[in-house]
This record gives structure tokens, C-alpha cells and sequence, in this order.
């Protein structure tokens, strides 16, 4: 400690301890203020926090960015110029013939006569056009009669009797032995005309039967085109195909082309069973690619109360298979509304493009004549905003999600076992903050539902159905506050010692942690869809480590935010996707679910869990690591003094010396009531004990220095100063009554932050740093106060010893064994000098 000086200063404190405690005794506090290890000391470096302004607008910004790139990239339907293989055209003017027709139920005029009549036509004049060809074109109109069983909506019994098929079999003029299937129904629902559900993908197929029909160079294998005409009677006509049809017995592999909306983009939502070549030939051919394996697990659970062919080929026929719908708009699939001209002729040329490059490409493939060899493994896939899609083995992805698992438990190891987070304190706090957040969870979510159940109550249910972000703002907002509130309790009851930098580490890695887990599970029950969590690990972990040196150097600054967002972009903008993909399929069906099931319920429980979902990793700032990647420190804010309302209560039994009779108030005439505060949270801790102890020796005294006082022709005076000292030190300023701070060499050069009146500097430093050296501008009061502590400002620095051997002394050893096993005592060495100028 120095000597004496000619200026007036307070005698500084000597140890302290911070204590983490709960009411019952029973737990540690989640954070705490201070090192019990010893992290090396590292450069100087300009800390820089954006404020929370700033980042809440930057993340709102990221997010709306990523949901317009979403949408625009919906919007891109057919990407680069068409090649002319495919006639969108045509394949239109055969879409607008078959709905003139009006509905087409089983069993009618309209689809027995007049649709087959037209189909027949087209197919005949393709017949006759390419008879000169390497190929021949075979027609057969099936009439079927059969029954089955379907475990469907509860399971029932199906029976069907001369229903109508038109099997179309292309193949070179030598005849095939293997063959592709390629599947749509031109039948619909009652009082619909059906152009998506699915007359377009009839026209399609027309149109790509024409394309492949007249290609010059002739398949290895033949294709069957299969119009069939009882899909809406519950998968009839299929059933009668691939169970009584002599040429089915050839087909090694299928194509189904079916809707649950109408137009937009054709995503592939089925492939299989197994059989990982056929996802990769679509990956390889496909033009416009739209795949996700997410949508095929999640439509194979029975969560979705619909059923396409793909099932019946599957379990009939036991051959593999690709299946294919649109999916947008379903708010008017099976109704009238369902027109020709509501889909776009984009919509069918990506259509064509996909299914014809596909089918051609099968179709020559070598895999096709011995699908089974191919047959075992699953695929993971999914497109990243239709521009590529990505695929692979399911085997390959369990080990790299076991990869990213390990590779991420191993970073929270080291973290955990970094020496200024011994005795398991770092385990306690991630376990007590993952406990928050799944809190908040649970809370956020239990809250919305009583909202959506009120609107149900007051008979307002569905008001969404035409205007979807009402649900959106509604139960969006109700989710988003509800867990900004819970978050901030937290911080101020919990963390109100706590760095926002290391508040944000702390929940980071809680972020982390939740979704490595959730990766961990899908992928030990066997699904494909743990890529999801994968990305939304491995991007986030990756960022964080590849933006450290940046961060070291600046700090959570905009180049930084910018960066860790941009990091962050692809897995966000794909979950995006993904969320869009699960509000476009479920809310039309809320609109057709029945009486039982309350649309609230589920619609407020999708928002919410979206909401949930894209709250992962984003913190405004975040933890300060030095060049060793080591924690500086870890805060609870609690030194002989309790954020906990009990206070002291039930640690005096076991230390009575830790009692009212030394309990101190606060000095308003000293900085920070002449605490040393690590960080500025006076406000939340007005409760204090000191305990008095022998004074403190450190071997690295703190080397405070006025350099200059000068006063300026514009009537401020100016004082520049020089500190040396340990890593971690808070400066305080208070200005005296009348006076007040103009400039200062912080920041922007404007003083910011006025606390009650104090000012609060964080400082912390590493290896090799130089004397820390400042400068303020003050301006005297015009009336000095007589009753007030003399001179215009009073100036304090704290120093904060949070490892070697200067973090502890005898008497805070003997006081730290005295603390009951179920407290978690943070403590360190401080001192505190006071000046008066």
C-alpha cells in the first residue's frame, strides 16, 4: 500500500469476499464476481461494448434480412433461363383443358369420359409423333377392382371396383426389363376443379413424356406414366396399380407428384424407404432443387392428417421412391378456389425441369437395373434457398454430428477446467443458467397458451386465417416478452454483480449446450433431421472461435456483431426456412382440423417454439477472453454481501463475526459509497458487511499518478492521470455539487453514463501492458457547496487481484473454510484509494 500523499485520500480496504448463496442454504448463486484460479495476464487491449440499442437494432435487422431473403428466394422460382426441353407453355394449355372440365370425383362424367378422353388424345398424337424414334409407346387403361386395409386416420378398410388408370409405358424400341414410375391422379375432391391437387401435375407429366418421347439418344430404361384416377377416394387407383398391373412387377423405383397447396415451388418431402441413390440422383439432376428431409420425418410421424400414393407404392409394392408436392397457399387446396390461374407458369416450368431431369437421368442410370444393392442407408438432405441441395449418407452425418458434439463438450471442458474457474464453479453456473433458460422455456411458453386460451374463451379463435403475422405480432410479442422479462429478473436478482460480456459467454454456452443435446438425441433415435441442431452448433462454435483474436482486440464492437452475424447467417436462414415450411402446411390445415383439435393452441405453440429457436446465441456482447482463450473473470456481484433478500441470515451461524453489528452503510460522500465495486451495481445490493482484517500487502501496488491539472482558456480544468496496477481496475468519478464532467479521453470523448451523479470506468489489461493514462475536463461549480467534501471531484480506483499470489491472504483463507458447503464463496483481494482534487 503506498504512503501518504499531499493529496487527501481514504485508507483502503483489505480483503474482501463475495459470498453466492440462496435462501435455504441450499444452492450456489449462478454467477459470481471473481478468479479462484489464475489466468495469465494478457496485451492491452480497447474493450469496446456496443451498446444495447445499437445490437438489439443489428439482430432485428439479421432477422428480417434472413426472413426477406427467405421469401425472395420462394419467390425465385425458376433460376437461370430455361433449356427449351421442357414446354411450360404446353404443359399450361393442358392444365387449362383438363379443370375446363369442373370437379373430377371417381366415378363421374368428368374425370371416367371427358378427362380420360382428353388424356387419351394427347398421349396417341405423342404416340404418332415419335414413332420414327429410338423409343416405343405402350397405352393401357387399367379398370381395377380390389380392397385393403390402411391404418390412415385411425385405420379402416378401402374396396374398390373398375375404377380408371392410363398407364403410359415409354421404352427403347428393344424393350426394357427395368422401369421408372412416374405418378399423378387427375381425380379431385368434390366442388373443386383440382388444377394443383393435382391436374398440373398431370399436365407435367404430359409434357415430359412429349420431352423424353422425342429425345434422339434412347434410355437405358424404360419409364411408365401413370394418370391415375382414384387418389382422392383414399389411394385406390395406385393400390390397383401396383398390386394387380402386369408391368408393375418391372418398376424398380418411382416418382409421385402430388400437392398440398397450390403452386409455389414442388418440395421433395418423402424419398425411400432407404435406398440413398435415389436422393442423390435428385441431387445431381434436379435444376431447381427444394428438398428437406426435416419435411419427410416430420410428415412420416402422422402429424400431418394426410397421406399421399407414395405410401401405397411403398408398402404395396415394396419399391423405393421420391415424392414430390407443392405446398404453398393450402388455404385453398380442396376448394373451389383451386384454379388454373392461381398457379404461375414458372411454377410449372421448375416442375418440369425437375421431374424431367430426374426421370432422364434414372432412367440412364446403372443403379436402376439393381436398386437392391443400392438399397441400404438413409440419406440426409436439404437445399439451401433452393439453389444446391445438400446430401448424405445418414452414417456419415451421425459421425459428424457425434463430431460437433464432441467437439463441443470438449470446448465447455476446457472452459470448466480453466483455472479461474475451479472447484466445479463454472458446471454450477452453466447448470443454474441452463436451468434459467429452460425456466423461461417453459414459462414463456405456459403463458402464451393462457393467451391463446383466452381468445378462444372470447370466441375470437382463428382470427389469424386470413392474416397470418396477426398470430405472428400476437403470440409472437407475448413470447418474445415473456421471456425478455424472465431474462431480465434473472439478470437483476441473479447476475446483478454480472458483466454483460460474461452474461452473454455464459448464455452462449448455455445455447450451446441445449442444442448439443437436442443434436445428441435426434441422432441416438435415428433421424436425419439432427443435421438441423448440427448447424445451428457447429456455425455459432466455429464463428465464436474464428472471430476470438478480432474480439480480443475490439471487443464486442459493430466489425464484431457484423462478423458473428454474418457467421451465423447460413444455419439461421435455413431454420428460417424451415419455420416458414411449418407455418405454410399447418396453418391451412388449423383451418381444416375438425372441431376437436383448438387451432390457438397449436398455432400459439408453433410461434412460441419459433420464437424459442431464433433467441439461441443472440446476446449483444460477450465474455472478454485473454490470448490463452481464458475467462477473466466470472462475477456474481456478492462480497460480504448477499444479493440474495435473506442476506446474511443463514451464513451468521456458522461465521458469527458476519453479523448486523458490522453491517456498513453507504458513504454518498465517497465513489460507489467507497466500495470496490467490480462492476457498477451498487443499486442492486444495498446490503453490506465489513468485517475488519489485517491490511493487505500486495506485491503490486497500485501506481496512481496525477500527471497534469491544468485549466483551459474555455474554463474547464483538465487532469490527466497515470495508473498502474493489477489486470482488473474500476475507476470512479464524482463530480461535486455544481460540477460537472464536459470531456473525457473515453469513448466518443462525451461522458457518458451518468450514474446518480458517478461516473464508472472498467479497466483490465494483459502481458507487457503500458501505464494506463487518462484525461478528464471538468467544469468547477459556479457555487461551491460549504456543506459538501471539498474540492470539485472525487476520483477512486479499485484494484481487483484475482490471481497469483496476491488473491489471497491468511485471513480470507481461514474465513473461506468457515463457509458452509452448500455456499459458494467468490472472493479476491482489493483495494481502494480515494483522492480529492
Amino acid at each position: 500500500m503506498e504512503g501518504d500523499t499531499t493529496v487527501r485520500r481514504i485508507k483502503p480496504f483489505g480483503t474482501q469476499q463475495y459470498v453466492a448463496q440462496d435462501n435455504n442454504g441450499a444452492q450456489d448463486r449462478c454467477e459470481n464476481n471473481g478468479y479462484n484460479g489464475e489466468p495469465k495476464r494478457k496485451p492491452e487491449v480497447n474493450l469496446y461494448l456496443l451498446r444495447e440499442g445499437l445490437a438489439a437494432s443489428l439482430v432485428s435487422v439479421f432477422i428480417l434480412v434472413l426472413w426477406a431473403l427467405v421469401h425472395l428466394s420462394l419467390q425465385q422460382l425458376v433460376i437461370g433461363k430455361p433449356t427449351g426441353e421442357f414446354n411450360a407453355v404446353r404443359a399450361r394449355q393442358h392444365l387449362e383443358q383438363i379443370t375446363s372440365a369442373g370437379p373430377r370425383p371417381v366415378g363421374s362424367q368428368e374425370n371416367e369420359v371427358l378427362t380420360v378422353g382428353y388424356l387419351l388424345k394427347q398421349i396417341k398424337d405423342i404416340q404418332v409423333e415419335t414413332a420414327a424414334g429410338p423409343h416405343q409407346l405402350s397405352i393401357d387403361i387399367q379398370r381395377p377392382t380390389g380392397t385393403f386395409s390402411i391404418d390412415f386416420l385411425g385405420g379402416f378398410t378401402s374396396f374398390y371396383d373398375h375404377i380408371t388408370n392410363i398407364a403410359v409405358r415409354l421404352e427403347p424400341k428393344g424393350g426394357a426389363q427395368h422401369l421408372m414410375l412416374a405418378n399423378c391422379h387427375f381425380d379431385t375432391v368434390a366442388n373443386s376443379p383440382g388444377a394443383s391437387d393435382d391436374a398440373v401435375s398431370c399436365a407435367v407429366m404430359l409434357e415430359v413424356l412429349h420431352s423424353l418421347a422425342n429425345q434422339s439418344t434412347p434410355l437405358n430404361h424404360g419409364v411408365i406414366f401413370l394418370f391415375n384416377g382414384a387418389e382422392e377416394n383414399v389411394l385406390q387407383a395406385s393400390h390397383g396399380f401396383i398390386t394387380q398391373h402386369p408391368w408393375a412387377k418391372q418398376v424398380r423405383a418411382f416418382i409421385n407428384l402430388e400437392a398440398a397447396g397450390v403452386g409455389g415451388k414442388e418440395v421433395v418431402f418423402q424419398t425411400g424407404p432407404e435406398n440413398p441413390w435415389l436422393v442423390q440422383a435428385y441431387v445431381h439432376a434436379a435444376k431447381h432443387p427444394f428438398a428437406s428431409v426435416v419435411g419427410q420425418e416430420v410428415f412420416q410421424s402422422g402429424v400431418i392428417p394426410s397421406d399421399t400414393d407414395f405410401r401405397i407404392f411403398r408398402d404395396f409394392g415394396n419399391i423405393p421412391g421420391i415424392d414430390l408436392a407443392f405446398i404453398e397457399n393450402g388455404f385453398i387446396y380442396h376448394t373451389k378456389y383451386d384454379t388454373a390461374n392461381r398457379i404461375l407458369t414458372d411454377s410449372i416450368q421448375r416442375a418440369g425441369d425437375n421431374i424431367l431431369a430426374v426421370l432422364k437421368y434414372l432412367a440412364m442410370s446403372e443403379k436402376l437395373a439393381d436398386s437392391s444393392e443400392y438399397r441400404h442407408g438413409n440419406m440426409v438432405f436439404f437445399d439451401l434457398l433452393g439453389v444446391i441441395v445438400v446430401a448424405y449418407p445418414a452414417r456419415v452425418g451421425t459421425i459428424l454430428n457425434y463430431m460437433v458434439a464432441t467437439a463441443t463438450f470438449l470446448y465447455l471442458a476446457k472452459k470448466a477446467s480453466m483455472p479461474g474457474h475451479g472447484g466445479g464453479r463454472y458446471v454450477r453456473d452453466l447448470a443454474c443458467a441452463t436451468g434459467v433458460a429452460l425456466l423461461s422455456w417453459f414459462v414463456t411458453l405456459l403463458s402464451v397458451l393462457i393467451v391463446a386460451l383466452l381468445v378462444t374463451l372470447l370466441g375470437r379463435s382463428m382470427f389469424w386465417y386470413n392474416h397470418f403475422y396477426a398470430s405472428v405480432c400476437l403470440y409472437g410479442a407475448a413470447a418474445t416478452g415473456k421471456m425478455i422479462l424472465i431474462h431480465t429478473l434473472a439478470k437483476n436478482l441473479y447476475y446483478g454483480g454480472v458483466r454483460l460480456v460474461e452474461l452473454g459467454d455464459l448464455y452462449f454456452d448455455v445455447s450451446l449446450l441445449l442444442w448439443c443435446c437436442s443434436l445428441v438425441w435426434l441422432t441416438q433415435h435415428g433421424l436425419c433431421s439432427a443435421y438441423a441442431p448440427m448447424l445451428m452448433v457447429a456455425f455459432p462454435l466455429a464463428t465464436r472461435l474464428l472471430l476470438a483474436k478480432e474480439f480480443k482486440h475490439r471487443g464486442a464492437s459493430a466489425k464484431y456483431c457484423v462478423l458473428y452475424l454474418l457467421g451465423l447467417a447460413l444455419p439461421y436462414v435455413h431454420f428460417m426456412f424451415l419455420i416458414w415450411v411449418v407455418f405454410e402446411i399447418f396453418t391451412p390445415i388449423m383451418g381444416r382440423s375438425g372441431t376437436e383439435i383448438p387451432p390457438e393452441v397449436v398455432l400459439a405453440s408453433l410461434v412460441t417454439l419459433a420464437t424459442i429457436f431464433l433467441s439461441s446465441f443472440f446476446h449483444t456482447t460477450r465474455t472478454f477472453h485473454n490470448l490463452q482463450g481464458e475467462v477473466e473473470s466470472r462475477d456474481s456481484g456478492l462480497w460480504i454481501n448477499s444479493f440474495d433478500y435473506t442476506g446474511m441470515q443463514h451464513i451468521t451461524p456458522h461465521i458469527p463475526e458476519i453479523n448486523e453489528t458490522v453491517r456498513t452503510r453507504c458513504r454518498e460522500d465517497r465513489p460507489f459509497c467507497g466500495y470496490p465495486w467490480f462492476l457498477p451495481v451498487k443499486f442492486l445490493s444495498r446490503k453490506n458487511w465489513y468485517l475488519p482484517a489485517p491490511e493487505v500487502s500486495p506485491s503490486s501496488p497500485v501506481e496512481f499518478s496525477l500527471l497534469s491539472k491544468e485549466e483551459t482558456s474555455w474554463g474547464t480544468i483538465k487532469m490527466t492521470f497515470s495508473v498502474k496496477g493489477p489486470s482488473h481496475m474500476s475507476l470512479y468519478l464524482m463530480p461535486h455539487r455544481g460540477a460537472s464532467l464536459s470531456t473525457w479521453s473515453f469513448g466518443d470523448g462525451t461522458p457518458r453514463f451518468d450514474l446518480s451523479g458517478e461516473y464508472f470506468i472498467f479497466y483490465s489489461h494483459g502481458l507487457d501492458a503500458p501505464t494506463w493514462t487518462f484525461w478528464f475536463e471538468i467544469q468547477p461549480p459556479a457555487d461551491p457547496d460549504p456543506s459538501g467534501p471539498e474540492g470539485i471531484v472525487s476520483v477512486a480506483i479499485s484494484s481487483h487481484y484475482f490471481f497469483g499470489k496476491d488473491q489471497r491472504t491468511a485471513r480470507l483463507e481461514e474465513m473461506l473454510h468457515r463457509f458452509p458447503t452448500w455456499a459458494f464463496p467468490s472472493s479476491w483481494v482489493s483495494t481502494y484509494d480515494m483522492y480529492r482534487y
